[in-house]
């Protein structure tokens, strides 16, 4: 009788990644991330290398990648997780990096009539999306995910569930859109229930749920706000289901407004994110509130949007202007 062999590498990180529920998104570029680091090193296994070889592959991503801080830091978690979760081994502190410099840059803003110019070039689904990133202050994924479930029209709020840092938080539902959003949520419900006539019309849940619930996917409340056109199917169970729909769709349609709109700025699904803090802060609401609204751990994320408000006349007036 043959000995099962041992997983790969790249199989045994996927393993603890998922493990520890982490997004598919984080699996995909930690993955990814092992496979340079290996490939760098000459395909020597990570278990004859260490804070040596570490150092050397972050210092050529800096320096001979050219690669931003954000990125290099995400390669150095992506290595720390592999040896301290997967190799059950600390390599200790990385030190003698070569760090990739961080840019300290002001988020791109849009004014109020700027962003009724924007939204005025987009219709339907890209425009629901569009008015929850700028109303609800919504990442563009976030706003993809939100489940039927997510939305209470009583009570006016959306619950974000599994944001960054899978965390959950609550924002407002604005008035403005409750209508529009109740009129799309009836045709996306005939789209399901003629899926569910086709013997299709399941989502995908996380895997615990989808045990513990069979019928869930099926049902309206766990439905896509915001489905797919197209089905695919699904590599582990063979079934037809439809995704939420892809972000470059919703991220092309902007782009494309904001051409129609003649806007000079170079703004993005993003921009609408940061337009809705600066608002806020703008109308007087305070720096702890929309640090929970847009659901920053730190609130030095979140004043990054004060030296906006600084800017331009809004804070210190101009000598000339005396």
């Amino acid at each position: 009788m043959t000995e099962p062999q041992e997983p790969k590498l790249l199989d045994r990180v996927r393993s603890a990644i998922r493990v520890r529920h982490y997004s598919r998104r984080t699996e995909k570029a930690y993955v990814c991330w092992v496979r340079r680091f290996v490939l760098f090193h000459g395909c020597r296994h990570p278990t004859e290398m260490g804070q040596k070889e570490i150092a050397a592959y972050l210092s050529h991503l800096a320096e001979q990648r050219k690669v931003s801080a954000s990125t290099q830091n995400q390669a150095l978690s992506a290595l720390l997780f592999l040896y301290r979760e997967v190799l059950e081994t600390d390599p200790g502190w990385v030190q003698d990096v070569v760090r990739a410099k961080r840019p300290v840059r002001v988020p791109v803003v849009l004014s109020a009539p700027e962003v009724a110019a924007l939204l005025e070039h987009l219709h339907g689904a890209p425009w629901l999306v569009a008015s929850l990133l700028y109303g609800s202050g919504l990442r563009l994924l976030e706003a993809l995910r939100l489940r039927v479930k997510d939305l209470d029209f009583p009570t006016g709020e959306i619950t974000v569930r599994d944001g960054k840092g899978q965390k959950d938080r609550r924002t407002m539902l604005p008035r403005t859109v409750v209508w529009p959003l109740r009129a799309h949520l009836r045709r996306v419900k005939l789209l399901h229930d003629r899926d569910l006539a086709l013997g299709r019309g399941g989502v995908a849940l996380p895997v615990a749920l989808a045990r513990k619930y069979p019928a869930a996917p099926r049902e309206w409340a766990w439905q896509w706000v915001f489905p797919a056109t197209r089905f695919y199917r699904d590599a582990e169970s063979g079934e037809h289901r439809r995704h939420h729909l892809h972000e470059s769709a919703i991220q092309r349609a902007v782009k494309s407004a904001v051409r129609e709109a003649g806007l000079a700025k170079p703004a993005s699904c993003h921009t609408l994110r940061h337009s809705f803090a600066t608002h806020l802060l703008e109308d007087g609401y305070d720096i702890r509130t929309i640090q929970e609204l847009l659901g920053h751990q730190d609130v030095s994320t979140t004043m990054v949007y004060t030296h906006v408000l600084n800017r331009g006349g809004r804070g210190v007036r101009s000598p000339l202007d005396r």
